[in-house]
């Protein structure tokens, strides 16, 4: 059994200005052999964009891309007709396939967007590219574990393209729930907001915990309105 945690202040950081991001995997000029992955997880950034300011049209391929927006808006385009704007509690999921252009901008010129990125390897190269939005309000996520992405699209989650399960929790304080590992199975907690105590390590805003070879993943939360990411993958 193995727990590892990814405390908040170790991972990467870039400030750019107009985006401020960390990185908790080696991620364009953060590079750490020790944090390159985990299973198929190969990105989660932690961004905030400016009003106004955001991401110019760039491509992507053979990439699942997930978008999970906890403040302001995200304005999205792209190559194969979409063109949307996404907020708290919105996901966004791009397949980015054989191929995609797209642009992501702040539209405001007030208010910061404060959201996730996540990648995930494919579970092939080559599929065709696909956009997808979801909404999940904050009752729907509150006390339970919501399925928001999946392989299959089950419980109106969105597709995505490897045998990945990903979950939104919302906990008060004093609450707790727990999530059964199948065997040959990982989880990564993603702590976005408040304070857990996961599996008996405290977790707070920035931290996750890896669980490997671990029966289940087991959560007490310390606040109100504590809110984590977990993602079941593949070993």
């Amino acid at each position: 059994m193995s727990l590892t945690l990814r405390p908040s202040q170790a991972r990467g950081h870039a400030n750019h200005g107009w985006l401020d991001s960390y990185h908790s995997f080696s991620f364009a000029g953060y590079h750490d052999p020790d944090h390159m992955n985990f299973g198929p997880l190969r990105v989660i950034n932690e961004d905030r964009i400016q009003p106004g300011m955001g991401f110019g049209t760039h491509g992507h391929r053979d990439m699942e891309i997930i978008s999970y927006v906890l403040e302001g808006e995200l304005e999205h385009k792209d190559d194969i007709g979409n063109g949307s704007i996404i907020r708290p509690g919105d996901i966004q999921i791009m397949s980015a396939g054989t191929g995609i252009r797209h642009s992501e901008f702040n539209p405001s010129q007030v208010n910061p967007a404060y959201f996730l990125q996540i990648w995930l390897m494919p579970d092939r190269e080559g599929h065709a590219p696909r956009y997808d939005q979801k909404h999940f309000t904050a009752a729907d996520k509150t006390g339970r574990l919501r399925l928001i992405a999946s392989p299959d699209g089950r419980d109106g989650s969105g597709q995505i393209h490897q045998n990945a399960l990903i979950y939104a929790t919302i906990l008060h304080k004093g609450h707790s729930l727990s999530h059964d590992i199948a065997q040959g199975r990982s989880v990564w907690v993603q702590m976005l907001r408040g304070h857990l105590n996961v599996n008996g390590t405290d977790l707070r805003a920035g931290d996750a915990l890896a669980l490997e070879n671990e029966a289940v993943v087991s959560l007490i939360s310390g606040e109100d309105k504590s809110e984590c990411l977990i993602f079941d993958l593949p070993l």
